[in-house]
């Protein structure tokens, strides 16, 4: 039945992922293409020409390109006369080509007068198949000179040929300056419907409306449409999108209208011009009714596909989902039908929006920094990729799974079959009152057989330690009391000496930090736990018991809480839990024949657990609170917790990556090595995310200082932050609800607790990479709150880059073009990347304020084990 379930989820999937497809690319009637149209906008620039440049195509590619058009056109339409674009006359001649002759007029007073110099001195070979002249193109629209001057230049033109003379604006330039119109004798309009941001099924109604409006204002004078078109690639424009489907329909259909109303129209264009990237930004190198390399880029007369290609497409990412889902599903027996088939939604999902980025980035022309872009921006979408597939199967099986494999019923075990343990107590400098209570707590544990070794290391005032090595005498000979200083290692050192120091009889080593108070029932209920022969570790989760503070203290205890009754759920269930240094017991013979705890490692808890799992060991995981301590006062010290915790998982990788990837022979699983890589993979995005948040403003900056030549990234690629945010916010809100049992307050606190600590986790995973030595942080308890000053201190480089960021979205706005739809996206992108580092600033301002209360976010009661099947509940009274 399972293996059916696995092979009919995925197919129903597919076929929707197929049909989807399909339903997008339905093919749909235009009108055909004329077999001649009136002309082509015609200018003969290769891929590795630049008339910005002085680079211009050789009188042979010029006669190559004229040779494509003949007998497709009566005419083209020239932009000027320099170089070896003045021979055009001459060689469309021999193609049955007219031509209108342009000559470029610009800001520049010296080059304008040679162009009219070139321009007479062509007009002076008497080509008989010249029909007009246009002097300056779009000249007024960019500001390069006023009405007057051209005026000037029209009139002196006029003068030197008996061919009609105009100058070539859009509709509204010609509206405005009447004066412009006496001094041409014909009115050359640019009809660009894309720019005024139309819908493509509105276009071309629209273009020939503005045509009528000019028409009604000045009926004696004739009108040539000078360019008309559609871009294939490039920005959208409000409702326009540039598209090679999109193009098509546009010009067909007006094409269509054109030969019944007799216009005389220059199609914008005959060829893509790669080199108007730099000057008129992505969408100007694409109005080409051929590309760059002289081949048709879309059907003249067969019905108009979206993306012709879709049915390959459609298969690749068929293919794609299906290899993601094969990886996930190899171990999934105990997942329910609506698990799977999420999986199965979100991979098809994923691996078409892979597809299609891809096609729809390499549908540009290919410049070296693009290439290099894309290269990048491939390596990044694998990660996402991973990323998403790894959140995503938590998600499944976190609220889907049939049963638990791995429960943990409670047994009853005589007193005289319970092994021996020692419980390991390491302190540096905690105040003595703490550590006492803690001590009284582990004396009235019910359990008939333990000793408890208390470890003060390094601690230098006398004050601190001796009452607390007093205590321990008052506890009995069962509590024993170390003072060393000095010892090295930090708390590992301080294990290790322990250990050296454990009653021989001693079976299982337990671990508590020294804030924490056990109920009774700790031992007597985990211990037997052990009776498996293969089980190393059997570990309680972290809880705390000063959550009813303060609202910062409620805030960091639901954040606290995902990881604990989630991530360490689903990572129990192959075997793969990340060790954490209290509430933990390990088998004695085991940390001995590992050589005890790694004393290079600063989070030397998980490191020894992932060194027993490439031993081949075992660890059980109950989800139920035995016991519970203090939580960081303020945020500076919550970043310092989290900081060391990811510096540490960096360290922990880079040291077992051979292992942790196969290259070393361990006792390693499949299922070990996916949970501590993909465990951490959230960490290393944050990390990455830094470098990208880099890259954002600095692109920003660029969009501001050079708006007429730096666009916003790629469309298809800001959305994937977005998509990316949404989904982990989505499902952080979701799991909270449905598996930890959180109210929305306490569900949107840890997600905001969360987004908190991105800044410090990207700190992290860069310093682990970097430096393998890192000071070991105490976390503090029992602190003074700093004052609002100091809260906004603690957190100034997530304001200065909160700050960065709505700078930067609200300067962009302040483009010319904020009203497209990729300047927008891009502003949205900006303002969601601000959101974690606001946060640090608002949730360190809220553990300055102690007197918020707790109640404003609500306490989470303890975790009990009867949300889980097999594991029976537990009482604090045992």
């Amino acid at each position: 039945m399972n293996r059916s379930i696995n092979l009919v989820i995925p197919l129903l999937i597919a076929a929707l992922t197929a049909t989807a497809w399909w339903l997008l690319n339905q093919p749909s009637e235009e009108p055909p293409w004329p077999n001649r149209i009136q002309g082509f906008s015609f200018a003969p620039m290769r891929a590795d020409d630049d008339p910005s440049l002085k680079k211009f195509p050789s009188v042979e590619d010029i006669d190559a390109d004229l040779a494509l058009l003949e007998g497709r056109a009566h005419a083209v339409r020239t932009y000027t006369v320099e170089d070896t674009l003045a021979e055009i006359p001459r060689l469309a001649a021999a193609h049955d080509l007219n031509v209108t002759l342009g000559a470029w007029i610009g800001a520049e007073p010296a080059a304008n007068e040679t162009e009219i110099k070139r321009l007479a001195e062509v007009l002076n070979e008497g080509h008989r198949n010249l029909v007009r002249v246009i002097v300056g193109n779009e000249s007024i629209l960019r500001r390069d000179l006023p009405v007057s001057e051209l005026i000037g230049y029209l009139d002196r033109v006029r003068k030197l040929t008996w061919l009609p003379v105009s100058t070539a604006e859009p509709w509204h330039v010609w509206l405005k300056y009447p004066k412009l119109v006496e001094h041409v004798d014909f009115i050359t309009v640019h009809l660009l419907p894309y720019w005024e941001g139309l819908p493509v099924d509105q276009a071309v109604d629209y273009a020939v409306s503005r045509y009528n409006e000019l028409k009604e204002a000045y009926p004696k004078k004739p009108i040539v449409i000078g360019e008309v078109g559609w871009p294939s690639n490039g920005r959208r424009n409000r409702g326009a999108e540039p598209s090679p489907t999109n193009q098509t329909r546009f010009l067909r259909r007006f094409l269509a209208r054109a030969e019944a109303e007799n216009y005389i129209y220059y199609v914008m264009e005959a060829f893509d011009q790669p080199w108007k990237a730099k000057t008129e930004g992505a969408t100007g190198n694409y109005w080409g009714v051929y590309n760059a390399n002289r081949q048709a880029k879309f059907e003249f007369s067969q019905p108009v596909v979206r993306i012709p290609q879709w049915r390959e497409l459609a298969g690749l990412s068929v293919v794609m989902g299906v290899l993601l889902l094969v990886f996930l599903y190899r171990d999934s027996a105990t997942l329910a039908k609506r698990g799977k088939g999420f999986l199965a939604l979100v991979t098809y999902a994923i691996s078409t929006a892979a597809v299609w980025i891809v096609y729809d980035y390499t549908r540009q022309y290919m410049t070296p920094a693009t290439a290099i872009v894309g290269v990048l921006l491939l390596i990044g979408g694998i990660g996402v990729i991973v990323l998403l597939m790894a959140e995503a199967h938590e998600w499944a099986e976190s609220i889907w799974l049939n049963k638990w494999r791995r429960p943990f019923p409670l047994r009853t075990v005589p007193d005289e079959q319970l092994p021996f343990v020692s419980v390991h107590v390491p302190a540096y400098n905690e105040p003595p009152e703490l550590l006492c209570a803690t001590l009284d707590a582990l004396a009235a544990l019910d359990y008939p057989r333990f000793e408890v070794l208390v470890i003060d290391n390094n601690t230098k005032d006398p004050k601190v330690w001796e009452p607390v090595q007093a205590h321990c005498e008052t506890l009995g000979e069962r509590f024993r009391f170390f003072h060393v200083d000095p010892l090295a290692g930090y708390k590992a050192g301080a294990l290790n000496f322990a250990l050296r120091q454990t009653d021989p009889a001693a079976e299982v080593i337990a671990v508590i930090d020294a804030d924490y108070l056990v109920i009774p029932t700790w031992l007597r209920h985990l211990v037997p736990g052990f009776a498996d022969p293969e089980v190393a570790i059997v570990q309680a989760p972290q809880d705390y018991r000063d959550a009813d503070q303060n609202a910062f203290k409620a805030m960091c205890m639901a954040e606290y809480r995902g990881f604990f009754h989630l991530g360490m759920v689903t990572r129990n269930e192959r075997n793969a839990i990340i060790q954490h240094g209290t509430m933990t017991m390990i088998r004695r013979q085991t940390l001995d024949e590992v050589d005890g705890w790694a004393e290079w490692c600063i989070t030397e808890d998980a490191e020894l657990g992932l060194r027993l799992f490439e031993a081949g060991h075992k660890a059980l995981y109950i989800p139920c609170t035995y016991g519970r301590g203090l939580m960081p006062d303020t945020f500076a010290d919550f970043q310092k917790q989290r900081y060391r915790w990811a510096y540490g998982a960096v360290r922990i990788l880079l040291r077992h990556r051979r292992e942790l990837l196969g290259l070393r022979k361990t006792a390693l699983t499949a299922g070990q090595r996916y949970h501590f890589v993909a465990g951490w993979l959230p960490w290393f995005a944050d990390g990455f995310n830094l470098l990208f948040n880099f890259a954002a403003l600095g692109w920003s900056v660029a969009m501001v200082m050079f708006p007429d030549t730096i666009t916003p990234p790629y469309l298809t690629v800001a959305l994937v932050p977005l998509v990316l945010f949404v989904f982990k916010m989505s499902k952080s809100l979701v799991l909270y609800r449905r598996r930890v049992t959180a109210t929305l307050r306490q569900s949107l606190a840890a997600g905001l607790a969360g987004l908190a600590l991105s800044h410090t986790i990207s700190r992290a995973m860069f310093g682990g990479l970097v430096t393998g030595k890192l000071g070991f942080f105490r976390t503090p308890k029992m602190a003074e709150a700093p004052a609002v000053v100091r809260a906004l201190a603690d957190t100034r480089e997530e304001g200065l880059f909160a700050f960065a960021f709505l700078l930067a979205a609200g300067l962009v706005l302040l483009r010319d073009d904020a009203y497209m739809l990729d300047v927008r996206i891009w502003v949205a992108v900006l303002v969601v990347q601000s959101i974690p580092y606001l946060a640090s600033v608002l949730v360190s301002l809220v553990s300055a304020w102690q007197r918020l209360p707790a109640d404003l976010v609500g306490v989470m009661s303890e975790m009990n084990g009867q949300r889980l099947s097999g594991v029976q509940p537990v009482s604090r009274e045992g």
